[in-house]
């Protein structure tokens, strides 16, 4: 993929256009070869390690994905991991799915759950899990204690629609800003991120559930390679 002239980013919520004329906002619609080469050239690229034309920002990057393409995105995303890894740049993947069933089954509370799921409301459910997974006390300490153990140069962060609604993809980002801040991190988003300047910068979960509101990220198919 050409490399932009100028910024790197789109300005004033326009589109930008490669070199070769292809156009910035069109890069997530492409066939996947097109855009695993793409995340390819840009997160192995100096720049996006080095964190490197971000202002005052923190690397985060969403890399979103229709919801009907998830198991395409996924053996792309092991494609690129191993990729990735043979050129030196070493990933930390952590699946906030697992991470939660492993957290669940460590305090005991997994088959709880289980055997009482058909005996309590969707409401009384999303309470019970929201409460034992909280993600400012609970998910992100453990997030944390990973991050500080493991030696790895980009984050990926996966099974953000798994755990929908009981965490918000948002109030993961929101809170895990001062703890993954020293290396990018990418989370692979089954949705869009959009942005434009009536209504700002959304994550929208499957394509039709408005998760909230979330602006300091970046579209990881809006980069420059």
């Amino acid at each position: 993929m050409t490399k932009l002239s100028g910024t790197n980013f789109g300005e004033n919520g326009k589109a930008v256009r490669y070199r070769d004329g292809t156009n910035k906002a069109d890069i997530a619609k492409m066939p996947m070869q097109d855009r695993f080469q793409h995340l390819f050239a840009v997160i192995s690229g100096k720049r996006f390690l080095k964190k490197q034309g971000l202002g005052n920002e923190v690397p985060f990057f969403i890399c979103p994905f229709k919801p009907e393409e998830s198991v395409e995105m996924e053996r792309l995303r092991h494609q690129l991991v191993n990729r990735l890894e043979q050129t030196g740049v070493r990933i930390l993947e952590i699946n906030i799915y697992d991470l939660s069933i492993e957290m669940l089954k460590k305090e005991g509370d997994f088959e709880w759950i289980i055997e009482n799921e058909t005996k309590m409301t969707k409401e009384k459910l999303q309470e019970e899990l929201q409460s034992i997974l909280d993600v400012e006390n609970s998910l992100i300490p453990v997030m944390a204690e990973i991050i500080v153990k493991s030696e790895f140069d980009v984050l990926f962060l996966t099974g953000v629609g798994e755990v929908f609604p009981y965490i918000r993809s948002h109030n993961v980002l929101n809170n895990l800003q001062s703890t993954a801040k020293e290396q990018p991190t990418v989370m692979f988003f089954p949705g869009g991120y959009t942005h434009s300047l009536e209504s700002g910068a959304s994550l929208d979960l499957f394509g039709r559930l408005h998760d909230d509101k979330y602006y300091r990220a970046f579209n990881i198919f809006q980069c420059e390679a």
